[in-house]
């Protein structure tokens, strides 16, 4: 697989001016927080990408796609040597996809369109407008699968998950957090599901799913892996790694190392 492909020239600042195109990232590249007036798909075809905005961040590891609408600051990070593929929605076609960022499952169909999209150059007249029809028409089927870690605005709860944040496989429990952040156990509870969503456990999963998928990603072991993210056994790892991401660590190392590098 070539390095380089279509125009896209990365690392550079000018990957936010670029309609398409992929290119190998190095493992830790940043782009930093930038918007576009086109919408915006990223595919990661090897390693895992994390995508952050005033909402939140979403990861998106190699089976699923990034999805950022026009006007949304985002920021962009990769984890391990990523075959990033970036794919640029006009305006008039992004009425067919949710309003919000988001991720998509990618389906064998949708993955071979976007490496089309990015791999070469258009073949026939109108080849590449017919070729993004067909990506927005399979994302406006494909399921949600977000891996959503929402952003809070509640300084109190922002305290407890900057903790969790500089050290997600601490063991302290929610009250111990709220000690630390000045607030009750029972105010933190009620402000991660009004504010966030989810519950505290859910949250804080989420957030070493995160880790845990950029650690594998590095090549660390399922086992270093679950001790590292705060997990007391692989066992349960393994359990909630499947839950979230819809297969095995191992499996997901696996597929790692069958990747082309």
């Amino acid at each position: 697989m070539p390095e380089t492909r279509q125009p896209f020239t990365p690392p550079s600042k000018l990957w936010p001016t670029v309609p398409s195109g992929g290119g190998w990232l190095p493992h830790g590249y940043h782009l930093d927080p930038h918007s576009h007036t086109q919408g915006q798909l990223v595919y990661a075809a090897a390693g895992v990408l994390a995508t952050t905005t005033d909402r939140g961040t979403w990861v998106a590891p190699a089976h699923r796609v990034t999805w950022t609408p026009p006007g949304f600051v985002h920021s962009h990070r990769f984890y391990g040597r990523t075959d990033a593929r970036l794919v640029a929605v006009p305006a008039d076609l992004c009425d067919g996809l949710v309003a919000h960022p988001s991720v998509f499952a990618v389906n064998p169909l949708l993955r071979e369109v976007l490496l089309a999209l990015t791999d070469r150059g258009e073949i026939r007249p109108g080849a590449y407008a017919r070729l993004l029809a067909v990506a927005v028409d399979e994302l406006a089927e494909a399921p949600e699968q977000s891996l959503h870690l929402p952003e809070p605005r509640d300084d109190r709860l922002r305290a407890v998950t900057d903790l969790l944040q500089a050290d997600p496989g601490v063991a302290a429990t929610l009250a111990e957090l709220g000690r630390a952040a000045g607030a009750s156990e029972r105010t933190l509870s009620r402000l991660f599901h009004t504010e966030l969503g989810m519950s505290f456990h859910r949250w804080r999963t989420t957030l070493r799913i995160h880790h845990a998928l950029a650690h594998l990603t590095s090549g660390r072991s399922v086992t270093d892996t679950a001790m590292e993210c705060g997990w007391s056994n692989p066992s349960s790892f393994i359990e909630a790694f499947t839950e979230v991401v819809g297969q095995t660590p191992g499996r997901y190392r696996a597929d790692l190392k069958a990747q082309p590098r």
